[in-house]
């Protein structure tokens, strides 16, 4: 299938202008630490070549299984799709252009019904809804590696689909940097902030990653 509507062209240019390891990507470990208030928490970590996740050595199994949700959102993010492939049985509707000039592509088929927000070749916002649960994804600021873009500030916001009441807001910042010909993160900060108002996080977890070697 080729995309031929202009929703269509807008949304595959800003999917394929994101930065992801290649086919050659061949794996990397690493020392983890994680720092949640007084508590810190260390073990090691595997990424694969075939992007397979290994936590290892964390005294407790919560912070392990935290770990390696954290690290398979990093593998999802930097996993190399093909358009056509993901995206061959969708439509492409195009919105409304708003006053930052981002425009709204809304993307359906049978198993997603999605909306995003495309700014300057860029994916913005998205908004998912899973059953009574949505989320909306705001990206603020962005990591030009020179091989494509990552976010590295953004908020995720939870709210009952329903009646859109918030329930929690997460906001992140990541930091990468380059080992070999790849860009790996180093680190992540998530403040958790569980009402969605105070501007003051009810919590804050530090994930750091050192000693990151290649495969």
């Amino acid at each position: 299938m080729t995309v031929q509507t202009t929703a269509g062209v807008l949304f595959q240019t800003a999917y394929e202008s994101r930065y992801t390891w290649d086919d050659n990507f061949p794996g990397y470990s690493a020392d983890v630490q994680l720092l949640q208030g007084s508590e810190v928490y260390t073990g090691k970590i595997h990424i694969n070549r075939d992007l397979d996740v290994e936590v290892i050595g964390v005294a407790d199994q919560q912070i392990e299984e935290g770990i390696y949700i954290q690290l398979q959102e990093t593998v999802t993010r930097c996993k190399p799709y093909n358009f056509q492939q993901s995206h061959n049985q969708h439509e492409f509707i195009l919105g409304q252009t708003d006053e930052t000039g981002s425009v709204t592509v809304l993307v359906k088929g049978e198993s997603i019904d999605s909306q995003y927000k495309i700014r300057d070749r860029r994916i913005c916002q998205e908004n998912r809804v899973m059953g009574r649960m949505a989320l909306v994804i705001d990206t603020w600021d962005y990591f030009d590696t020179g091989a494509g873009y990552i976010a590295s500030q953004y908020d995720v916001v939870f709210c009952n689909s329903k009646t859109n009441e918030v329930n929690s807001v997460l906001k992140f910042t990541d930091t990468y940097q380059k080992f070999g010909d790849y860009y790996i993160m180093t680190k992540q900060v998530v403040e958790e902030h569980d009402n969605g108002v105070s501007e003051v996080a009810d919590s804050i977890t530090e994930f750091t990653y050192s000693n990151i070697k290649l495969l």
